[in-house]
């Protein structure tokens, strides 16, 4: 992926960094502040489920079941905390090249399996990244993190989340090539598996934007918005429903 010189994160280092960003937030947050693009989710599943998640990445990536960690109620920031450190320091610990179970060999035969240590890495980076997002903004905090990371955002979600949401089946092949364009770079990010035939639509925009997008955080809308920083060029309302159908899980 072409990027022009745009300084792609350091994922362990990033990690580290917007988990510290989460625990810091969520100790202001109301706990039952809904988060409506998630409903019915509040900021209290938000932050068990992402330690939940960060629990459940450091089995994967060391290769062992995780023990439940029960129902709650919890201590959230306790909890976070407690989980946020697990993850961290198993992949700070294992060989980042060592064998991993990981999401990129879902639904792939286990003889072409691929995934590592590395792959938590950056996907417990972004994990977080996206709902440190939806936590400030829950809340009604701005979040300033650069391009670069934005853009490894949307790049996962193109060719390692939605490729395996249509391993698995739990999604159909888009009926439109979708293709985003983020105008900090030359990069052309197109989404996979639709007919060779479908028809071209181009989103042109910020990473963030199309980050936002591609991962279900924002709409897009129906009808062209003066305000609107993404570019829509081709049929608009093939793009909202290749969108409102879901690209991630």
């Amino acid at each position: 992926m072409a990027t022009d010189g745009i300084r792609q994160p350091d994922h362990l280092a990033a990690l580290a960094d917007w988990q510290a960003q989460f625990l810091e937030t969520l100790r202001r947050a109301d706990p039952a502040t809904p988060i409506p693009w998630l409903a019915p989710w509040t900021v209290e599943k938000l932050v068990v489920h992402l330690a939940r998640v960060h629990h459940w990445a450091a089995g994967q990536a060391r290769r062992v079941q995780e023990e439940p960690l029960g129902r709650g109620p919890f201590d959230l920031p306790e909890l976070y905390a407690a989980c946020a450190l697990e993850v961290r320091e198993a992949l700070a610990e294992l060989d980042p090249d060592a064998r991993a179970w990981a999401l990129v060999d879902d639904g792939v035969p286990r003889a072409e399996h691929t995934g590592t240590v590395r792959f938590w890495h950056r996907r417990q980076a972004l994990e977080t990244l996206v709902h440190l997002w939806d936590l400030r903004t829950a809340i009604g905090e701005p979040l300033d993190v650069d391009a670069g990371a934005w853009l490894d955002c949307l790049d996962e979600l193109v060719t390692v989340m939605h490729p395996r949401q249509l391993r698995l089946g739990r999604v159909e092949a888009p009926a439109a090539r979708l293709v985003f364009a983020p105008t900090e770079t030359d990069a052309r990010l197109e989404i996979t598996g639709s007919a060779p035939s479908s028809p071209e639509v181009v989103l042109a925009g910020p990473a963030r934007s199309l980050a936002l997008l591609a991962w279900g955080r924002v709409p897009l809308a129906a009808a062209a918005d003066a305000d609107d920083d993404v570019e829509v060029r081709g049929d608009r309302a093939l793009a909202v429903a290749v969108l409102g159908a879901g690209l991630a899980p």
